[in-house]
């Protein structure tokens, strides 16, 4: 995945309501009608959403006679995972070193 890619992708899931959006279509397909219903906000705003998901390939839209239904698409996120996951050793390094210093510290107030 591109830079690029990457960045489209966390610029798409910045919003609550695209990350909504995606939790809706994790538990299948839905047509624009349907992801706006729960949101205060116009149909043209729900397209306007879902258009960068799309355009940031966490969605796709197809056509079946008059419903056109969005479906998640997962790949984008497993590559944000991966990233995430590199840094992920840092933080829980940076935990254990925080746990042991604790550790000394309390047995040091035990002896005292």
């Amino acid at each position: 995945m591109t830079t690029d890619q990457l960045s489209a992708t966390f610029a798409a899931l910045a919003d609550p309501t695209r990350r909504a959006i995606l939790a809706r279509l994790a538990t299948g397909e839905a047509s624009v009608n349907e992801l706006a219903e729960p949101f205060p906000v116009s149909l043209q705003a729900i397209s306007k959403h879902l258009k960068v998901l799309e355009r940031a390939g966490l969605i796709s839209r197809s056509r079946t006679a008059q419903w056109r239904p969005c479906r998640l698409e997962a790949a984008p996120l497993g590559d944000v995972a991966g990233w995430v996951e590199r840094y992920r050793r840092f933080w829980e390094g940076g935990f254990d070193r925080m746990e042991q210093h604790l550790a000394e510290l309390q047995k040091g107030e035990r002896n005292d």
